[in-house]
C-alpha cells in the first residue's frame, strides 16, 4: 500500500509543478486532496491487495474502473485526463471518494478506523502525507515543496483563532506578588485602625479645627461640616493604603529585567523568556555539549590509518583500488557537497562540520573527484545518519558493470563491530581476527585519547538480488563488511574555555559535559577544558547506555558524581536533566540540535547556540548564545546573579520608603488628624521609586564578586537578613527626622506650616535619593566604589534631583509646595545625607544566617 501512496504523492506533486494554466482550480484541489488523505474515507471502494501493489476498484455510473500503479499515473498526468471521462471525469472520482482537506492533519478516530478496515494492517497513521508548519524532521534529508507560508498555513489559521495571552508570571513575580499582598494586608489593617480611631475622636468631640474650636458639637454641627470631616478622615485612611502597597513593584522589576536583557545582547546572549534572567542566577548545574560550545567546531582530519599503518603523507603509496573505494564511500555516503567556482579558485565545502572535514581531506589529500563519482554511480538507497545510530550507509550501483556496493561510515567502534576483514595499504584483504580487532581498538582509543574524533569507513559488494531486499526491508546490510580506513578529526578547544569552567566552579556551579563521542575522546576533551581532573575516579565518566541501564535508585545516587557522559543520545541527556532536577538542582542545558529540544524544554534554563543551532533548538530554549561560546554561557550565569541582586537592591529602597511613609502617615493621622504626605506627593515619590529608581539600580553591571558566592537557592528568601537590617535602620532614621520636622519643624526653622510641609516633603524625597547610593552595595561600606563607571546611574539621580527642584520651586498648585531659600535647601540635603554614615555604621552589625521572617514564608 505504501508504494502506491508514495507514487501518488510523487506524481501529484510533479503534475502540480508543471500544471498548465488551463487546468482548473477544482482539478488541482482534487489531486491535492487525493494525495493528502490517501483515500481516507470512501463508500464503495473494494481493496484487492496483490504482491506488489494495490488495485482500487471504483464503481462509476455505468461500469467499474480499476486504479492500479499504472492507471493512477495516467489519471493524474495532464495528457491522460481523457481517461477520467470513463468514470465521470475528476468530479466522478471525487464524488466516489469522501475526502476532506482537514483529514490529513486533523484525522479523527472514525477516519483512522475506516482506513484500518479498508487497508488492513498496512494502515497509514502518522505523520500525515503533507508536512505542516512547525513539523520537525528529526533525521534524514529530503526536498520540500512549499505551498503556503505565514498565516496562510494550517498552523497560521489555527493561531489566528487564538486571542489574548496566558499572562504567565515568572517565579520571581509570583514571590513579589506574595510580598506585595502581605504588605498590603498590613497597610489595610493600619488604615482601618486609623479610620476607626479618627471617627471615634471626631464624633466624641476630641478633634479641633484651625481656630482651636471643637469640630463636632452634636446636633449643632452642620451636616456639610460632618460630611467634609468624614471625607477627610476616609481620605487619610486611603492615603495610608496607598503608601503601604508597593503597587509599582512588579512593573519596576519588569523594567529591571527588560533593561538587563538589552545589556545581555551586547554580551552575545539573546534572552527569549523573561524568567531566564532571574532563574539563571540560581543555576547549580550546567549540562553542556562539546562540539561548537567547548570546541571551535572547526574540524580537520589530522590522522589517517589504513589497515594497521598510519598514512601521514604517503598517500601515493596506497593501492588505487583502495583509494577508489574510499572515494566511493566519501563522495556518495554524505550529505555535504563540494563546489569550485571560477578557474583557479579554491574548493568550498558544505554540510556538517564533520562532513566538511572529511570532504576537504578526501578532495585535497586523496584527490577525490566528487562529480566523477556521481557520474559513474547510481545511488539506490540511503540509510541516513542520526544521533542514535551514529552511522550512515548507502547502497550504490556502478553504471559500467552494474556491480552493487554497500558503504558505511560512522563512529569507529561501531563500524569496526560490523567488519570481518580489512584492507592494507597494498590493497590486500585480510581477515579480522580477535587479536587484530583488539589492535584496531587500541588505535581508535589512542586517537581518542589525543582528543580526536575517530570515523571509520567500510564497504561490501553485494549481489544484485539483494538490491530488491534492501528496498523492501528499507534496511542496509550491516554484517561482514571490509574496513577501508580510519580518520581522526581534531576539533580544538575554544580559547578561554578552561578559565570559564574554572569561574563557574568557583561560583559553586557544576559543569557536566554530554557528548556523542566515545569515552576516550570525551575524557581527553573534558580534561583539556578543566571539567575533569586527571586524577578523578572512573565514576565521573560514563557512557549513555550505562547511565540508561542504571536502576532509578542508582541513577539518583550517581548522577551528581558524573562529570562526563559519552556516547550519549538525546534521551540520555533528558534523563540526566530530570534526575538532577529531582535532586533539587537548578539545571541549565546547552544544545544546538533538533534532538536537544526535549532537554532544553525540560531544563530550568535552556541555552541554544545561535550559529550552529537549529531553529527547533532555538524555539525550545530560553536564551540564545549568539557566538556559540561557553564563555558566553558563563557570562549569562554572571548576568543572572546580577539581575537578582539588582532586584534585591531596588526592593530594599522601595520597602524603606514604604515602611517610613506608612509609619509617618499613621502617626500624623492619629495625632494631627491628617496625613503628612498627601496623595500628589506620594504619587511623585512612587514615580521616583517605581521607575527612575528601579532603572538607576538596574544599570549596575555584573562584578567578579558575584561569581565568588554560591548560587541563590531555588527557595531562598527574597528579602535577606542583611536587607532587613539595612532597610529598618534607614526607615527608622527617616521616621525620626520627618516626625521631628512635623511636630517641631516650625519652631526650629521659624517658618510657616506650609513651608514646613515643603521641608518635610523635600527631605523625604532626598532621603530616597541618598538611599539609592546605599543600596548600590548591600554589604560593603564604600557605596561609591565604581560609581564613576556608571554614568547612567549618575544621570538618572541627577534627573530626579532636577525634577524635584522644579516641583518644589515652580509646581505649587500641583504639589502644594512653597519655595525654599538656599539655607532651607542646604538643611534638607544635610538631613538626607546623614543616611550615608548611618548606612556604613549599620553594615558593621552582624546578622544571623536564618531569615528573621522565615516563618512567614515570604519566598
Amino acid at each position: 500500500m505504501s508504494a502506491i501512496l508514495n507514487q501518488a504523492n510523487k506524481i501529484c506533486t510533479e503534475h502540480l509543478l508543471n500544471a498548465p494554466a488551463s487546468l482548473n482550480k477544482h482539478d488541482k484541489k482534487w489531486q491535492l486532496t487525493f494525495v493528502e488523505n490517501h483515500v481516507s474515507k470512501e463508500k464503495t471502494i473494494e481493496v484487492s491487495p496483490i504482491p506488489s501493489h494495490v488495485i482500487l476498484t471504483i464503481p462509476s455510473e455505468n461500469s467499474c474502473f480499476k486504479i492500479d500503479k499504472t492507471t493512477l499515473t495516467d489519471i493524474v498526468k495532464e495528457k491522460k485526463l481523457e481517461k477520467l471521462q470513463e468514470i465521470g471525469e475528476v468530479n466522478g472520482v471525487a464524488s466516489s471518494l469522501e475526502t476532506s482537506l482537514d483529514g490529513g492533519i486533523n484525522g479523527g478516530a472514525e477516519d483512522i478506523a475506516h482506513r484500518r478496515e479498508a487497508f488492513g494492517s498496512n494502515t497509514y497513521k502518522k505523520p500525515p502525507s503533507k508536512s505542516f508548519f512547525y513539523f520537525v524532521v528529526v533525521d534524514g534529508y529530503a526536498r520540500m515543496l512549499v505551498t503556503s507560508v505565514g498565516m496562510n498555513t494550517t498552523w497560521g489559521q489555527m493561531m489566528s483563532q487564538l486571542t489574548g495571552d496566558n499572562n504567565e508570571q515568572t517565579p520571581l513575580q509570583i514571590r513579589l506578588n506574595k510580598l506585595t499582598s502581605a504588605i498590603g494586608m498590613v497597610g489595610l489593617a493600619v488604615a482601618l485602625l486609623v479610620l476607626v480611631v479618627l471617627l471615634v475622636r471626631y464624633f466624641t468631640g476630641n478633634t479641633k479645627d484651625e481656630n482651636g474650636s471643637t469640630e463636632f458639637n452634636g446636633s449643632s454641627t452642620k451636616s456639610n461640616d460632618i460630611i467634609n470631616a468624614v471625607v477627610g478622615i476616609v481620605a487619610a485612611a486611603v492615603t495610608i493604603v496607598v503608601v503601604a502597597i508597593p503597587e509599582g513593584l512588579p512593573l519596576a522589576v519588569t523594567l529591571t529585567l527588560a533593561y538587563s536583557m538589552k545589556r545581555m545582547m551586547a554580551d552575545k546572549a539573546m534572552v527569549r523568556n523573561l524568567s531566564a534572567c532571574e532563574t539563571m542566577g540560581s543555576t547549580t548545574t550546567i549540562c553542556t555539549d562539546k562540539t561548537g560550545t567547548l570546541t571551535l567546531n572547526q574540524m580537520k582530519v589530522t590522522k589517517f590509518w589504513l589497515g594497521k599503518e598510519t598514512m601521514d603523507e604517503a598517500y601515493s603509496s596506497i593501492s588505487s583500488f583502495v583509494v577508489n573505494l574510499i572515494h566511493q564511500g566519501v563522495s556518495l555516503n554524505t550529505t555535504g557537497s563540494v563546489y569550485r567556482g571560477s578557474t583557479g579558485s579554491g574548493f568550498e565545502f558544505s554540510g556538517s562540520p564533520t562532513e566538511k572535514a572529511i570532504l576537504a581531506w578526501a578532495v585535497l589529500e586523496m584527490k577525490m573527484d566528487m562529480e566523477e563519482m556521481k557520474r559513474n554511480f547510481t545511488i539506490l538507497f540511503v540509510e541516513a545518519f542520526n544521533s542514535q545510530k551514529k552511522k550512515s550507509g548507502v547502497l550504490i550501483k556502478k553504471k559500467e558493470d552494474n556491480t552493487v556496493y554497500v558503504h558505511w561510515k560512522g563512529a569507529a567502534e561501531m563500524i569496526l563491530a560490523m567488519c570481518s576483514s580489512y584492507y592494507d595499504a597494498s590493497g590486500v584483504m585480510k581477515d579480522l581476527n580477535e587479536e587484530e580487532r583488539m589492535e584496531f581498538k587500541k588505535i581508535i582509543q589512542g586517537m581518542a585519547a589525543n582528543s580526536l574524533r575517530c570515523i571509520a569507513f567500510a564497504h561490501k559488494q553485494v549481489a544484485e538480488t539483494e538490491e530488491e531486499d534492501v528496498k523492501e526491508k528499507k534496511k542496509l546490510e550491516g554484517e561482514n563488511l571490509t574496513l577501508l580506513g580510519l580518520v581522526g578529526i581534531k576539533d580544538p578547544c575554544r580559547p578561554g574555555v578552561k578559565k570559564a569552567v574554572e569561574d563557574c566552579r568557583y561560583a559553586g556551579v557544576n559543569i557536566k559535559m554530554i557528548t556523542g563521542d566515545n569515552v576516550f575522546t570525551a575524557r581527553a576533551i573534558a580534561t583539556e577544558c578543566g571539567i575533569l581532573r586527571p586524577d578523578q575516579d572512573r565514576g565521573a565518566v560514563v557512557e549513555g547506555e550505562e547511565f540508561r541501564n542504571y536502576t532509578p535508585e542508582e541513577r539518583m545516587q550517581k548522577v551528581e558524581k558524573i562529570c562526563v557522559m559519552a556516547r550519549s543520545s538525546p534521551f540520555d541527556k533528558l534523563l540526566m536533566v530530570q534526575c538532577l532536577k529531582q535532586k533539587g538542582h537548578v539545571v541549565a542545558v546547552t544544545g544546538d540540535g533538533t534532538n536537544d529540544a526535549p532537554a532544553l524544554k525540560e531544563a530550568d534554563i535552556g541555552l541554544s547556540m545561535g550559529i550552529q543551532g537549529t531553529e527547533v533548538a532555538k524555539e525550545s530554549s530560553d536564551v540564545v548564545i549568539l557566538d556559540d561560546k561557553f564563555d558566553s554561557v558563563a557570562t549569562v550565569l554572571e548576568w543572572g546573579r546580577c539581575v537578582y541582586t539588582n532586584i534585591q537592591k531596588f526592593i530594599q529602597v522601595q520597602l524603606t520608603a514604604n515602611v517610613a511613609a506608612l509609619v509617618i502617615n499613621f502617626v500624623t493621622a492619629i495625632f494631627a488628624g491628617k496625613a503628612l504626605l498627601t496623595i500628589p506627593k506620594l504619587l511623585w515619590v512612587n514615580l521616583i521609586m517605581d521607575t527612575l529608581g528601579a532603572l538607576a539600580l538596574a544599570t549596575e553591571k555584573p562584578t567578579k564578586k558575584l561569581m565568588k558566592k554560591p548560587p541563590v537557592g531555588r527557595t531562598e528568601q527574597l528579602i535577606t537578613n542583611i536587607m532587613w537590617r539595612n532597610l529598618l535602620a534607614q526607615a527608622l532614621y527617616q521616621i525620626t527626622i520627618l516626625l521631628t520636622l512635623q511636630f517641631k519643624g516650625e519652631s526650629i526653622f521659624k517658618v510657616t506650616e506650609a513651608v514646613n510641609d515643603t521641608l518635610i516633603f523635600n527631605t523625604s524625597v532626598l532621603c530616597q535619593v541618598f538611599n539609592e547610593f546605599n543600596a548600590r552595595k548591600l554589604e560593603k561600606k564604600n557605596v561609591f566604589k565604581g560609581i564613576h563607571k556608571n554614568k547612567l546611574f549618575l544621570g538618572i539621580i541627577g534627573m530626579i534631583i532636577v525634577i524635584q527642584a522644579l516641583t518644589v520651586e515652580f509646581l505649587k498648585r500641583f504639589a502644594g509646595t512653597e519655595r525654599l531659600n538656599w539655607g532651607q535647601w542646604g538643611a534638607c540635603i544635610a538631613m538626607a545625607a546623614i543616611s550615608w554614615p548611618i548606612g556604613s555604621i549599620v553594615k558593621c552589625i552582624p546578622v544571623p544566617e536564618r531569615p528573621i521572617f522565615s516563618y512567614l514564608k515570604w519566598k
